[in-house]
């Protein structure tokens, strides 16, 4: 008995020792099937958030490119209408620059707007003349000063290339104090022209604050600061003072036509009186040399045909903001009144 233990310890603790020997077989036990479950259903879990994510990615892919396609088909759609008429300022032209509406700081007529285009247009080589076309009330007697001054200094610098002022519908104060500035003026025979004068107006509410009983305070430091206050009594030295500086301006203005038209205005007060005349009246006064629009100018008189706008606009890309913005204001207000009815 003894010895078969003998005979079997030094086998047994050889096999113990060497897994390869002998013909005996592993038998899995339950913590390694729990830990092959285990790394099955990582996999899993890792191999679905994968396919999930290459999934996003190209629904992601999919509608931005949806999208950046609906922009530019909406572009296309709204885009403005000369974004497509590049003008080619290399060959021999006409220099346009429109000068409509208000003239002052905040609106399209503005001085730095005009003044840069005007700049542009001399300073190019290929531009026979330059047209103003002008369409105003007037404005700002400033922002007009410096426009008449800058054409002034333009026109020194560049002799030989002639400067038109053509009027469509109206050109009046600060448009005409623009135009005067020009070698000639055209405008049409039903053109408004003229208003050569200077405005200051406002309104005074003390009889109507009396007849309410409203008691008017008003605190100021420096005896004339609160003058011409539309809810106190108009005092004569005030009344004074705002007429010797409309005068002063008005004189300005004067002085600038006269310089502008020279012997061609004839010796007629009522020229700087503030009254306006049609085209052909004007012609009569010498605030206009002829009839004519920017197309015959640039052909009958510059000699080439060919305009090309120089005037300042918006970015491209601002301007189509403006318009679609307007388009989905007017669609939505349509869309309103069909509700209501």
């Amino acid at each position: 008995m003894s010895d078969e233990i003998k005979n079997e310890t030094p086998q047994t603790a050889q096999q113990a020792s060497d897994p390869w020997m002998g013909e005996q077989k592993k038998t899995p036990s339950p913590q390694g099937k729990k830990d092959d479950w285990h790394h099955e259903v990582m996999e899993r879990l890792i191999f679905s958030a994968h396919k999930e994510q290459r999934r996003a990615r190209r629904w992601s892919i999919f509608f931005k490119t949806l999208m950046f396609a609906y922009l530019i088909a909406i572009f296309v759609v709204y885009m403005p209408d000369d974004l497509s008429d590049v003008p080619n300022k290399s060959n021999k032209h006409t220099a346009l620059i429109e000068i409509r509406g208000t003239i002052a700081a905040d609106t399209e007529a503005n001085a730095d707007s005009i003044i840069s285009a005007l700049r542009d247009a001399f300073k190019n080589k290929h531009s026979e003349a330059v047209i103003m076309r002008i369409n105003s009330p007037g404005g700002s007697p400033v922002q007009a000063g410096y426009i008449n001054d800058e054409i002034k200094r333009l026109r020194a610098k560049h002799p030989n290339k002639p400067l038109y002022a053509v009027v469509t519908d109206m050109c009046a104060s600060g448009g005409y104090y623009i135009a005067a500035a020009a070698d000639e003026i055209y405008a049409d025979k039903a053109s408004i022209v003229g208003s050569i004068g200077v405005i200051m107006n406002g309104f005074g509410f003390v009889d109507a604050m009396d007849k309410l009983g409203i008691e008017r305070r008003m605190m100021t430091a420096g005896e004339n600061k609160g003058f011409m206050d539309p809810f106190s009594p108009l005092k004569a030295e005030d009344e004074q003072h705002i007429k010797t500086l409309l005068g002063s301006i008005h004189q300005q203005f004067i002085d600038v036509v006269k310089e502008g038209r020279g012997d061609r205005l004839k010796d007629d007060p009522a020229i700087f009186s503030g009254l306006v005349w049609t085209g052909e009246q004007a012609i009569d006064v010498g605030l206009v040399d002829a009839l004519g629009s920017s197309s015959y100018v640039a052909r009958e008189v510059v000699g080439a045909d060919k305009i090309v706008d120089y005037t300042y606009d918006k970015p491209v890309f601002e301007r189509f903001v403006e318009r679609l913005g307007a388009s989905m204001a007017s669609g939505v207000t349509s869309t309103m009144n069909e509700l209501w009815r």
